[in-house]
């Protein structure tokens, strides 16, 4: 495929997404097993529900749990194919033109956002934390930062020089970003839920 950039290739990014997309996959499939462990045995508990705070079958169960008219985790384990066969590409030294990263990144905005609205139905719906939903939050959202990042400092995006340096620069910060986001989950489940009051 041809480059749209003359930008060296994002070996960081490429091992990330991999290592995002085993994770995520991983996470899916064990949420999937699960759905279908309930479905066999409805008065049966998943193997990760830890208490009434923590746990996976009161969001595998309710309607935030198959938006689309099936378990949520099964977009995850379509999904999550997605950047590992683009982190081994661009590792094996492939280039994808401009309409490809776009449709990519389309594709993790959607997760971004979805994710985003499942954390608020967890912390203010649900009242539970799911804990493989969990995983998936803390791989999708920096996943959706980096690539954002990365399609403003390559090119990808029409941006100018300025912009194309600050996100260059913008990087190497995404770790700090996905923290401080983590951090206003985290205090968010603390206000609502009193997380540290049900362990303690």
């Amino acid at each position: 495929m041809a480059s749209t950039s003359a930008s060296p290739r994002p070996t960081a990014l490429a091992v990330w997404l991999v290592i995002a997309g085993v994770i995520g996959w991983f996470a899916a499939f064990s949420l999937t097993t699960e759905r279908f462990h309930l479905l066999l045995n409805p008065t049966a508990a998943a193997s990760c529900d830890f208490s009434p705070l923590v746990q996976c079958s009161a969001n595998l169960e309710s309607a935030q749990g198959s938006v689309f008219g099936f378990p949520n985790p099964i977009l995850g384990l379509t999904g999550w194919v997605a950047p590992i066969v683009v982190g081994v590409a661009i590792l094996a030294g492939a280039r994808f033109a401009r309409w490809f990263w776009v449709a990519f990144w389309a594709g993790l905005a959607f997760a971004f956002v979805f994710v985003c609205w499942l954390i608020g139905q967890s912390i203010y719906a649900l009242g539970t934390l799911c804990p493989w939903c969990m995983v998936t939050w803390i791989v999708t959202i920096p996943s959706f930062y980096a690539v954002t990042v990365h399609l403003l400092r390559s090119g990808v995006v029409p941006v100018g020089p300025r912009v194309q340096r600050v996100a260059a620069s913008l990087m190497a910060w995404v770790p700090l970003m996905a923290i401080l986001s983590f951090a206003v989950i985290a205090v968010l489940a603390q206000l609502r839920l009193d997380v540290l009051g049900s362990i303690f």
